[in-house]
């Protein structure tokens, strides 16, 4: 799943460990583990995290699961305890906001978010994964990787493409030095191991677990796993899992392409605003004949045709930020003032060091959950036909996959995600979601038969939960309060329907458009944005 590079600590790494053989989820050596060290809780430094009286601590676990008594990492997660009576209490909710490699330690907020007082009665917790954030060691490979001055994505010439070929071996070698056996051990399965050793240090027979995007496939193969020690799940914005990973971002790219003509549009009804095109065609227009002039002359010197498309992106994951994106490109456009570009650009791929935090581990987990084509005729093949038909971000999601064309550890057989043994849980898309496409919704449906979904009928925004979208909200607190599903309905189709968040209207009164306020918003649309 393509993102836009997010900041993160860094520390350096340190080769440990040994290199992981498949394991399949019958076969799991985290059961015979050795005992943790107990979590030592203090106050949480994070501003966010000590004004909601936070816990933050870390969790030694097994760099493999297969030698136990063998390296360990410490992953860092926050605590904030449920405020019901102890006969009200619900158990541990763990939570994850995707990526891979975005930083959870945050999440613990979000119980405050949940409607009708219903986060109240679970004690939430934040986890930063291994490899990300806080975690130690927290993996980087090369800070400056998504600087300026980078070859354009489409590669129409064969000096682009060998360019793009040789950064991204760049990185893969920068990673094999940087992350070393460690690489080996950063699957989706080793967080899910890590998540049940997480719910043993916390003393719970059975978990709660609310995930967002990739977080979804978390839950998907924890609850495959573990189906005994699972009691409600929330996941929003489901994986498919029957196309991991290649395919997926293949998907993505025909949904971005949709999604950002639909942005277009909407600039479009608002052109007195923005002066940008009357027509969504006009917008588009506009739109790549911009593109094509940074080629020869970035807008202030570095915001090039890469720069656009990645500020562009957002808008296609997220209704948040669709005026400030307008905003800027109408200041360059009409008063070639390439600043409000460079700003946005800036504040999703900061340049410093272990800026790179999100995409190591983002590669290190799906380059090595599954094996990719390792062909680069294959790439070729199918990203230029992609491109003919979607050519918003095409090439730079499959630029920003390329690595695992031959990254320095060895694939997995994926789990094959069953749930059947599973109790129920709650699915939540909106129908046009393009990071994970509501098809993937309609497929984990299918495999957890006592699961139900909702759709936000014609929504675009990604895992779009505890937004204030009042049908949606409260169907997730009447879940957690009661555990009672919506019921579900026949045939492949979604068993609740709600109107999905709605598009910003920037004629609206500057009150009713400002950006979230509440601290626990605030943290989730961050670690949602930089995940």
């Amino acid at each position: 799943m393509k993102r836009i590079l997010a900041t993160a600590t860094t520390i350096a790494l340190v080769a440990i460990g040994a290199v992981a053989t498949t394991a399949r989820a019958d076969e799991d050596p985290s059961r015979a583990r050795a005992d943790h060290p107990p979590i030592t809780w203090e106050a949480c430094t994070d501003s966010n995290l000590k004004l909601h009286k936070a816990e933050c601590g870390f969790l030694t676990v097994p760099v493999d699961y297969r030698k136990p008594n063998g390296g360990t990492l410490k992953l860092a997660i926050s605590r904030i305890r449920h405020t019901v009576p102890e006969k009200q209490y619900q158990g541990v909710m763990l939570t994850n906001p995707g990526g891979p490699g975005g930083s959870g330690r945050a999440l613990s907020l979000i119980g405050s978010l949940v409607p009708k007082g219903a986060g109240a009665a679970y004690d939430w917790i934040g986890l930063d994964p291994r490899g990300v954030g806080a975690s130690v060691p927290s993996l980087t490979c090369d800070s400056d990787y998504a600087g300026y001055d980078r070859p354009p994505y489409v590669p129409t010439t064969a000096q682009r493409e060998a360019a793009w070929l040789n950064k991204a071996q760049g990185y893969v070698t920068a990673c094999a030095k940087a992350g070393g056996s460690l690489l080996s051990h950063l699957k989706t399965i080793d967080t899910v191991r890590d998540m049940d050793s997480l719910r043993e240090a916390l003393g719970a027979d059975k978990i709660n677990y609310y995930g967002f995007s990739y977080g979804t496939y978390l839950g998907q193969v924890y609850a495959t796993m573990y189906p005994e020690r699972v009691r409600r799940m929330v996941l929003d914005g489901n994986v498919d899992p029957s196309r991991v990973w290649y395919d997926s971002n293949l998907d993505q790219d025909y949904a971005f392409n949709r999604n950002i003509k639909i942005y277009f549009g909407w600039i479009a009804k608002y052109d007195k605003i923005y002066h940008l095109g009357r027509t969504e065609r006009a917008v588009e227009k506009l739109f790549y004949a911009e593109q094509a002039k940074l080629i020869a002359k970035p807008a202030g010197g570095v915001i090039g045709p890469d720069e656009l498309t990645d500020v562009f992106l957002q808008p296609g994951y997220y209704i948040f930020g669709w005026e400030d994106v307008a905003n800027a490109f109408s200041a360059f456009v009409n008063k070639h003032d390439p600043a409000p570009l460079k700003k946005l650009y800036d504040t999703n791929n900061p340049q410093k060091p272990g800026a790179d935090n999100n995409y190591a581990v983002y590669l290190a987990v799906q380059c090595t959950d599954t094996k990719w084509p390792s062909g680069w005729s294959k790439w070729q093949s199918d990203n230029w036909a992609m491109h003919r038909r979607a050519p918003f971000e095409t090439w730079a999601n499959a630029w920003y996959n390329a690595p695992c064309r031959n990254w320095p550890a060895a694939p997995a057989v994926p789990v094959n995600v069953n749930g059947e043994d599973a109790p129920p849980i709650l699915l939540l898309s909106e129908s046009l979601d393009a990071a994970t496409p509501f098809t993937g919704s309609l497929e984990v449906r299918k495999r957890f038969p006592k699961a139900a979904l909702v759709e936000g009928v014609g929504g675009t925004t990604h895992a779009g939960s505890l937004f204030g979208n009042k049908c949606v909200d409260d169907t997730v607190a009447d879940y957690l309060a009661t555990g009672v599903l919506p019921k579900r309905a026949k045939g492949d189709r979604s068993d609740k329907r709600c109107t999905p968040l709605a598009q910003p209207d920037p004629t609206a009164p500057a009150a009713k458009r400002a950006a979230p306020a509440d601290p626990a918003r605030l943290a989730l649309r961050q670690a949602l944005t930089a995940s």
